[in-house]
């Protein structure tokens, strides 16, 4: 499933929606502890976290992941925005908990 197909669904958006959307998504994870997300995600993952800060750009960038995941209608910070737009990493809000994106995810393969 790419970025852009998860969209697809109205219950996600982009915030960062000038990024590109055509990453393939291969797994998923879940996680807030970033050293535990960076030893343990794949890459081109998408990432369910309710972590708001820049360090979250940091460990997508590295991980080469696909995008990120913030459940529960969390706020992004606009410092956070900015960073993830100038390193491409689409950042996916959505107003489900993160239990009911990752059994999103499930139930379309990932």
């Amino acid at each position: 499933m790419k970025v852009k197909e998860l969209l697809a669904d109205a219950r996600f958006a982009c915030a960062n929606n000038t990024v590109s959307l055509d990453r393939e998504i291969e797994s998923g994870y879940v996680g807030d502890l970033l050293s535990w997300v960076m030893a343990n995600a794949d890459n081109n993952c998408a990432w369910v976290t309710i972590q708001t800060h820049m360090n979250i750009i940091a460990v997508a960038t590295l991980l080469e992941m696909a995008c990120i995941i913030i459940p529960e209608g969390a706020e992004i910070e606009e410092d956070t925005l900015a960073k993830a737009t100038e390193e491409n990493i689409p950042i996916i809000t959505t107003e489900m908990n993160a239990y009911q994106v990752c059994t999103f995810l499930g139930e379309k393969g990932i």
